[in-house]
């Protein structure tokens, strides 16, 4: 079958059952998500399919349809997107497991929201738990990537 991934074409020979997860991680190399629980409650596997996250573990690729978008292609331009830059400056990470899927959900919610309030940042990133619990940091840093959107 054929994805489009992070802007490109790939071809990949996968039964169409398989978890989108699993197909982007182990047939086409993108090792930025992460298996984290397999009943989409974590968000450990987040990726952007149509510009909507989405949980990928529970997503069969064979019912995937439009462009894939992991974090490792969030940026196009070889610079960091916006929430990644945001992400560094607010100190976020600690294990550091959950914050692909995190950084992808805040992400979508500022494409849709360019401004967020807190209790849209509650609810957009309710999908995504962190064992460290830096909501507090997570909080700040949509925050200031909405700030760091808005002047670019």
């Amino acid at each position: 079958m054929r994805l489009m991934v992070d802007g490109q074409g790939i071809e990949i020979d996968a039964d169409p059952d398989m978890p989108l997860l699993w197909a982007l991680r182990d047939l086409a190399g993108k090792k930025g998500l992460k298996f984290g629980c397999g009943i989409a409650a974590c968000g450990a596997c987040t990726v952007h399919v149509n510009g909507e996250a989405v949980p990928s573990c529970t997503l069969p690729v064979g019912q995937v349809e439009g462009a894939v978008t992991t974090i490792e292609g969030l940026s196009t331009d070889g610079k960091l997107h916006p929430v990644q830059q945001a992400w560094l400056e607010e100190q976020v990470p600690q294990c550091g497991y959950c914050q692909c899927g995190q950084i992808m959900s805040a992400a979508a919610l500022l494409e849709h929201t360019p401004s967020p309030t807190d209790a849209e940042i509650d609810e957009a990133m309710s999908g995504n738990l962190c064992r460290c619990g830096t909501y507090p940091r997570i909080r700040a840093a949509i925050k200031r990537a909405a700030s760091l959107k808005a002047g670019a």
